[in-house]
């Protein structure tokens, strides 16, 4: 069963040894992240994280570094990682199944994840989380695919009589200041990422089903096959939705926020 859902960014930044000691001004999402994760180990040791691929239809494994973003952080997604480096098949909307050895290319066994699943692992580790089964999509994803990997996660989740929590890992705009790396600021961006942060803060499945493919990949919204995939598998769920964090440090949008099955209280 869906026990809670958390929302977290896909940024580097949440990450300790990544950010340095002066970076005084992501405290505030960092703190958030770790919170939020913490929280959702609470509900639930295992998790689903829902991320972009970065490179779909390639191989990943289950641990990683975060070499390629300036520091060699290892992280993994289970606490317990076995030797053979279990490899999924990333970007086809499906949780990937363990493979055996000998099929375990050079590359898997090296951890090779995308961005978005780094950070969860990171987050699984910084919350003591048992294992995270990753669900990446390709960021460029219809909406209506989108959707429907959602509603075939619920229905899985649904299913089962343990309890599993989401992690959606995901960035707003990145073109909400004038230094911002999409561009310098853009007013139109700045009015969507704002519906897009009131919309995850109240749990509005409708608008983040609804969101134009088109409009986010003009704001550089990184996120939007991600939340697309939660509003899918939300669809239909009375839920307490609440924002821990939203922010633009360096022009980019990023929050932290929860939905938690049972109640149709919104708390923002």
């Amino acid at each position: 069963m869906l026990a809670r859902v958390v929302f977290v960014p896909s940024a580097p930044l949440v990450v300790p040894q990544l950010a340095g000691p002066r970076a005084t001004d992501t405290a505030a999402v960092r703190d958030a992240v770790r919170s939020a994760g913490s929280a959702l180990a609470e509900f639930a040791p295992d998790w689903v994280a829902i991320g972009a691929a970065d490179i779909p239809g390639t191989r990943l494994a289950t641990r990683g570094s975060f070499a390629p973003y300036g520091v060699d952080v290892g992280v993994s997604l289970r606490a317990h990682d076995r030797a053979d480096g279990d490899v999924h098949d990333e970007g086809d909307g499906r949780r990937g199944l363990a493979t055996s050895p000998g099929e375990t290319d050079a590359a898997g066994l090296a951890g090779r994840l995308p961005l978005s699943m780094l950070i969860a692992a990171w987050v699984r580790e910084a919350a003591g989380a048992d294992r995270v089964e990753p669900l990446t999509i390709d960021p460029d994803e219809t909406p209506d695919r989108c959707l429907h990997v959602g509603r075939t996660l619920a229905a899985e989740l649904a299913a089962t009589d343990r309890p599993v929590g989401v992690l959606v890992v995901g960035d707003g705009s990145t073109q909400l200041s004038p230094s911002a790396p999409g561009g310098g600021l853009v007013q139109e961006s700045v009015t969507l990422n704002d519906q897009l942060v009131a919309a995850i803060g109240a749990g509005d499945r409708d608008l983040l089903a609804g969101l134009s493919a088109e409009a986010c990949d003009r704001a550089g919204v990184g996120g939007r096959a991600a939340w697309q995939v939660a509003a899918g598998l939300g669809d239909g769920l009375p839920i307490t939705a609440h924002l821990d964090y939203a922010g633009a440090p360096f022009g980019v949008g990023y929050l932290v926020a929860s939905w938690t099955p049972g109640t149709r209280t919104s708390l923002t």
